[in-house]
């Protein structure tokens, strides 16, 4: 393992463009379940009710949605854990072209990164998008303004639907973050997956894009993923002991 930390700092110290992508596993130290685990998210909500045909035509499905976020907060509560604060000081250092997330709930932000630099692939939980007018609105405030979990809020400006700003099951992923997220990965040197099973597409395809143009791979994750035969470095590890020693070791090399 030491030996593994060791060249992940120096990989990293060496590198040009570093592009993280991040998966749910890098949030469950945060409390946040994965999707498809035993104690996931899916044993907790029926994922029919996210599902964009479903939402779009039953109001009893948007209530239902509504009172997930309202009373279960879902991912209100979270905060970042030690490897999503090594991520930010990865790009406080100068060392972090971009962040690619599979996640909706708003983590790197709180850590320090800089919102610029990180493409949600599946959007952002902490918000409400108009699917009128495009009119967005920040979901705290609207817990706010409607707290009973009675019935979904509709657009303040158009009336429209307003929706969850994250890629429902039958959406099409956000088409200008997604080819952000494949220039990034086909001109990073460097390809440091945290916390993904690599096997939910298209964004799986980034971590391929990235070797197909030279860059070198360092999965970190508990458990194997779809793609272990691409990487120069396979840590099977939790992502806050790895990348809490990886950040030590690099400062270390930076100072020699």
């Amino acid at each position: 393992m030491e030996t593994k930390i060791n060249k992940v700092a120096q990989m990293i110290a060496a590198s040009k463009r570093l592009v993280v992508f991040t998966g749910a596993g890098i949030s469950t130290e945060s409390g946040i379940p994965d999707f498809r685990g035993p104690d996931g998210l899916w044993t907790k909500v029926d994922p029919e009710d996210f599902t964009i045909e479903r939402f779009l035509h039953s109001s009893e499905t948007r209530t239902k949605v509504w009172y997930y976020l309202v009373e279960g907060g879902l991912m209100a509560n979270a905060k970042p854990n030690r490897a999503h604060l090594a991520v930010a000081e990865l790009e406080k250092m100068n060392k972090l072209s971009a962040v690619i997330t599979q996640n909706i709930d708003n983590l790197h932000q709180r850590a320090g990164n800089d919102p610029k630099k990180v493409h949600e692939l599946h959007g952002n939980m902490e918000w409400l998008v108009c699917l009128g007018c495009g009119e967005r609105y920040d979901l705290e405030i609207m817990r706010q303004k409607h707290p009973s979990p009675d019935h979904f809020p509709v657009c303040e400006r158009c009336r429209g639907i307003l929706k969850p700003d994250v890629v429902f099951f039958g959406e099409m992923l956000p088409p200008d973050t997604l080819r952000m997220a494949e220039r990034e990965s086909q001109e990073c040197d460097l390809f440091i997956v945290i916390g993904s099973s690599l096997v939910v597409y298209p964004a799986a395809y980034m971590p391929l894009y990235a070797r197909r143009s030279g860059a070198n791979i360092v999965i970190i994750n508990m458990g194997d993923t779809g793609q272990n035969d691409i990487a120069d470095v396979l840590i099977n590890a939790p992502a806050g002991d790895v990348m809490t020693k990886v950040m030590e070791k690099l400062k270390s090399i930076i100072r020699e």
